[in-house]
């Protein structure tokens, strides 16, 4: 399902997987497929257009078949430094975030985004869940391109913070909160290898 307007999209391949031992988390198995091929496949019904935001093994994304951009920002700044480069390459007036390790993503989440940043006439929409954010699902204007540009160069890296001075709508999913999930160490990711059900967010 396509929103009313149309959407470019990021997938944030960019940082160093820390927490699943400095592996590439995008690029990580699961049940017949890797983690972006998943979100890739989530998305792209919904989207314009895909741009994968990575900073190693470029060369294994763009074989997927969208543009790979990486970090303008030096030094692994962040899900925001993704932003930041999709802002500046995107060809739509509208950038959907995702993370590469959540494959269960909503396949209506572009277009209630869109939805509710028009109806509320926002800078900002960010999915929620109950009363849990999820800030790296968000739908921003590129014209906050320059805001977030002065916000990066002044040492700013948490989502929240960027956007607490802009005008942010929130975007319930509680219809459908097990979308959200990812995987923050290889064990969550082996065990929801063999398990039906989605993996704890």
């Amino acid at each position: 399902m396509k929103p009313e307007q149309p959407v470019s999209g990021v997938i944030l391949a960019g940082g160093r997987g820390r927490r699943m031992g400095c592996v590439d988390k995008g690029l990580q198995p699961f049940r017949g497929r890797t983690l972006i091929e998943w979100v890739i496949g989530r998305l792209q019904p919904q989207l314009a257009e895909i741009l994968v935001n990575a900073n190693q093994n470029t060369q294994r994304y763009a074989a997927f078949g969208h543009p790979v951009i990486a970090d303008l920002v030096p030094g692994y700044a962040g899900p925001l430094a993704g932003l930041h480069s999709a802002l500046s390459a995107a060809t739509h007036e509208l950038v959907l975030t995702a993370p590469c390790d959540s494959p269960f993503i909503p396949d209506d989440l572009a277009s209630r985004m869109e939805t509710e940043l028009r109806r509320a006439s926002a800078d900002v929409a960010v999915a929620w869940t109950g009363s849990q954010p999820h800030p790296v699902f968000c739908l921003v204007r590129r014209a906050l391109l320059p805001h977030l540009s002065r916000f990066l160069d002044a040492g700013g890296r948490k989502i929240d913070a960027w956007y607490a001075d802009l005008n942010v709508v929130r975007v319930a999913f509680d219809d459908q909160p097990e979308a959200f999930a990812n995987f923050n160490t290889l064990a969550e990711l082996h065990s929801a290898e063999v398990d039906d059900s989605p993996p704890r967010d």
